[in-house]
């Protein structure tokens, strides 16, 4: 059985995404150390920022017609496919950036969708279990502020649930800039509280992914 995680975390150290999606695949593992994980970190290893628009377009092109480029992004979004496809579970971890998509993980999945296993009305995903794992700098829950800022996290919902029909699991960790910043100050604690939280979640959700993980193995069989 094989664990497939994405980081997308711009930060190597430091990464509050990267540090929660560690805990889970911790308590993934501790269930089935035998198990497989196939990592893509798109900090080290980034889509590249024309490989959507030549897939997309190739889409559009007679296969024997595509250009070299087209077909190597054609290539490339199948390899990525397959890490995903030939998964039992997945974890995808990711941070709010400028209150949006963290735009090295919407380059991943735009030319995701270019492979026809993951075009809309697929659902590649379906009943495989999915965690997705967000961390952002700030406060953004009803009441605060910035409620209602966070464009990013309803989005990568709806693509990994309702487009690629996975059952997900949302772990988030809020105020993971209160250390760093000066005005946060008074928020510290509450920061402190709300990362042990997504921990605990995290580790709940690792075990859960696989229990998951052998109950679809069960039923195929």
């Amino acid at each position: 059985m094989t664990l497939f995680r994405l980081d997308s975390s711009i930060r190597a150290e430091g990464s509050v995404s990267r540090e929660v999606a560690d805990t889970l695949e911790r308590a993934y593992l501790e269930a089935h150390p035998t198990d497989a994980v196939v990592r893509r970190d798109l900090r080290t290893d980034p889509v590249p920022v024309d490989a959507w628009p030549t897939a997309a377009l190739a889409g559009f092109t007679p296969e024997d017609q595509r250009s070299p480029e087209q077909r190597d992004a054609v290539a490339l979004a199948a390899r990525l496919a397959d890490e995903v496809a030939d998964a039992d579970a997945v974890v995808v971890a990711t941070p709010l950036y400028n209150f949006g998509v963290a735009q090295q993980l919407k380059m991943w999945i735009d030319l995701m969708i270019t492979d026809p296993r993951f075009a809309p009305g697929t659902s590649p995903l379906a009943g495989k279990p999915v965690t997705l794992v967000v961390a952002r700098g700030g406060g953004y829950g009803e009441g605060t502020p910035r409620a209602g800022w966070d464009h990013a996290t309803g989005w990568i919902v709806r693509i990994l649930a309702d487009v690629w029909g996975g059952d997900v699991t949302l772990v988030e960790a809020e105020l993971t800039l209160a250390d760093a910043v000066p005005a946060m100050a008074e928020l510290r604690p509450l920061a402190g509280e709300i990362r042990a939280r997504a921990h605990q979640l995290a580790g709940s959700a690792g075990a859960d992914m696989a229990r998951a993980v052998v109950e679809n193995l069960t039923s195929v069989a």
